[in-house]
């Protein structure tokens, strides 16, 4: 199923009964570490995959004999001709770093527990502000209360005073509906984006463990949220969300709608990074933000 570094597999379906578990072990709540992420944006971000040698230190009669380590992949991707790494369940010895390093311009969604060790081993580490996580209080996304959500508030009540809505959890018989919401919603904005990883987590979601909500606007699918658990099972990340028409206040009503119905043991929600589009860090922002989960890059010096 896997190759041995430096050979490399494509993303399959088939790898997520390895995969998944080793991403559900992770809390500090990454939001592309997770098996849906990865697999959904393969194409995208044109990711491979391969599991990662280690020396055998357990029996020094091999000498240098190199084995597969069980827990240890390297994600290979590339964005606007740049090619970088992601080591999400943890660093490899330097031999092997230095390879990677040799294969790539960067690595990429480095986490705060690896920062230290990163430096340490003489990379150039740098904040990537532009894909730090939002993390929002869900208590205060589901109640909006206060001062600091006045705006967002009257928004939504303009929406609610305006129009007949209904919101159902995003079963299999309504995902007819969330794909038109998708079709729409690309014909509105005249480009592709994530038009296919959306239509896919769609398509595949109870075998992906994504679960969400679907939003009726006087009686037309409008707009959906869809989602998963990470963190260690008190974070739900929002992975797509997506709405049409021209309904003054529909987002804010489905960014509440939605946390609303979170169960309790959710205490936060990720609304990943901005990607440093202006208009998106803004709107991100004005929701107030709990923390953030700060990602980084390490180059070679």
């Amino acid at each position: 199923m896997f190759s041995r570094y430096p050979e490399f597999k494509e993303v399959t379906l088939q790898m997520r009964e390895v995969l998944h578990p080793l991403f559900k072990r992770l809390t500090e709540g990454i939001s592309e570490f997770t098996f849906a992420n990865i697999y959904l944006f393969r194409k995208i971000h044109s990711y491979k995959i391969a599991k990662l040698p280690v020396e055998n230190r357990a029996n020094p009669s091999v000498g240098n004999i190199r084995e597969i380590h069980p827990d240890l992949y390297l994600i290979m991707g590339e964005d606007d001709g740049e090619r970088f790494a992601m080591l999400p369940f943890g660093i490899p010895e330097e031999r092997v770093l230095s390879q990677i390093l040799e294969d790539c311009d960067f690595i990429k969604s480095v986490s705060q527990s690896q920062v230290l060790r990163f430096a340490e081993l003489g990379l150039d580490v740098r904040e990537d502000r532009d894909n730090f996580d939002y993390i929002y209080l869900k208590t205060e996304l589901a109640e909006l209360k206060g001062r600091k959500f006045h705006r967002k508030k009257n928004l939504l009540n303009a929406f609610i005073h305006n129009h007949r809505y209904e919101g159902k959890p995003l079963l299999e018989e309504y995902h007819r509906d969330a794909l038109r919401v998708i079709e729409q919603w690309r014909v509105e904005r005249s480009e592709q984006g994530d038009y296919e990883a959306a239509c896919e987590a769609i398509e595949k979601a109870e075998f992906l463990s994504l679960c969400g909500g679907i939003y009726y606007v006087d009686g037309i699918p409008a707009a959906y949220s869809l989602g998963e658990e990470i963190a260690g099972g008190n974070t739900y990340v929002i992975h797509f969300e997506k709405a049409v028409g021209n309904y003054k206040g529909l987002y804010q009503f489905i960014n509440m709608s939605f946390a609303s119905i979170l169960p309790d043991k959710y205490l936060y929600i990720n609304r990943e990074q901005d990607l440093g589009i202006e208009g998106l860090r803004q709107a991100k922002m004005s929701y107030n933000p709990h923390s953030f989960i700060k990602k980084y890059k390490a180059y070679k010096r």
